[in-house]
């Protein structure tokens, strides 16, 4: 991705939690957005990039700027995305 479209804000940054970190072996992803970009097609591309997560599919949670996401629910430039694993309480 060029400078240019990283100032223009056609990027997103994907946060990953507790064991979700661990799996993808690192904190945060930069990435470029197509203007019809949802949390579903997001997802895919997240575990193209980190495999490991693939396992956690069904468990894996989306927040989009701090509310938990739909898959159908459409990620903006400039979104903060987090990947969140499930948790356990006590």
């Amino acid at each position: 991705m060029s400078d240019a479209r990283a100032a223009s804000g056609e990027t997103v940054v994907v946060l990953f939690f507790a064991a979700a970190r661990d799996a993808a072996q690192t904190s945060e992803w930069r990435t470029t957005v197509r203007a019809d970009e949802t949390v579903a097609s997001l997802r895919e591309r997240v575990f193209e990039a980190f495999p490991a997560l693939k396992s956690w599919a069904r468990a894996l949670r989306f927040a989009v700027d701090g509310e938990y996401a739909k898959d159908d629910a459409i990620v903006r430039a400039g979104s903060e995305i987090a990947v969140i694993p499930p948790v356990a309480g006590g």
